[in-house]
């Protein structure tokens, strides 16, 4: 089935009893076949926004700092969410998640409610990031379902992605290249039209890029351990334009740090999540 805010009804979530939800998983929204990261932290941050509302926190919080442990990888779905009220404060609440499927657990999250920045920063250091072009050019590796990368990475079907293809050796069969992406990304439309969609895109966004190993030749399943995205302000409409970055490639383990900025050139989002090097 079609529809024209598939992100939106990704995050979309349906009371099943006190503290619990349950929420569907399309298809599109995967890595190969199974559910990608940043969408089941959406999907987290989605529920205990609910949950935090419902328990009176202001209307307008949104998840500020989401930190999600990965246990198991579910398949596309039916999911069920409960959530446990940890703090309510007047600046700040905290809820803690549980995302399973079939009775197994997937995610265990635990959210930071509150409001974002807003206005100019009081101070900031220029990031790679913001160095790109708010738009993606002309000479952008465009990620169809029709397109080799687009045979794995299932989202491009529901929201558009643009690669930069000089930090995308990859694709050109390059080994040695740094262990650096950098890309843009978009919702559709009819998703773009509501806010708190927008916000839990551009965490999602914080874990949307290939993986780095890529670019040294290491290909396959990079299974995420960890990941902590922080939602610093509520990106203005339009494309976001992010770089995914690692420092360090160990023997097992690596780190992936995203940075997401929209038009206007504002950090959005910075995400670091610990993954499994490829076997």
């Amino acid at each position: 089935m079609t529809t024209d805010h598939p992100f939106r009804d990704l995050t979309t979530l349906t009371a099943t009893g006190e503290g619990a939800w349950s929420a569907h998983i399309a298809p599109t929204w995967t890595i190969g076949p199974k559910v990608h990261g940043g969408c089941m932290l959406a999907v987290s941050a989605s529920a205990a926004r609910r949950a935090g509302i419902e328990a009176g926190a202001d209307p307008a919080v949104q998840p500020l700092a989401v930190s999600a442990s990965f246990v198991s990888a579910p398949d596309p779905g039916d999911v069920e969410i409960t959530t446990v009220v940890r703090k309510l404060g007047k600046q700040v609440s905290v809820v803690e998640t549980e995302l399973g499927q079939d009775g197994r657990v997937a995610v265990r999250a635990s959210v930071t409610l509150g409001l974002p920045d807003g206005g100019e920063p009081r101070y900031a250091v220029p990031h790679p990031a913001t160095e790109l072009a708010a738009r993606p050019p002309e000479d952008a590796v465009v990620v169809t379902p029709a397109h080799p990368m687009g045979q794995i990475v299932n989202l491009c079907g529901s929201v558009d992605m643009r690669v930069d293809e000089s930090t995308a050796g990859f694709l050109r069969g390059d080994r040695e290249g740094d262990p650096r992406i950098a890309m843009w990304t978009k919702l559709r439309p009819a998703d773009e039209a509501d806010l708190d969609t927008v916000a839990l895109f551009a965490l999602m966004a914080g874990d949307i890029s290939a993986p780095v190993t890529m670019n040294r030749g290491m290909f396959g399943w990079a299974p995420t351990v960890q990941l902590t995205a922080y939602l610093r302000a509520l990106p203005e409409p339009g494309w976001l334009r992010l770089t995914n970055e690692s420092i360090v490639l160990g023997q097992a383990w690596f780190e992936s740090d995203h940075t997401v900025v929209d038009t206007t050139g504002a950090v959005v989002v910075q995400s670091r999540q610990l993954a499994m090097i490829p076997r």
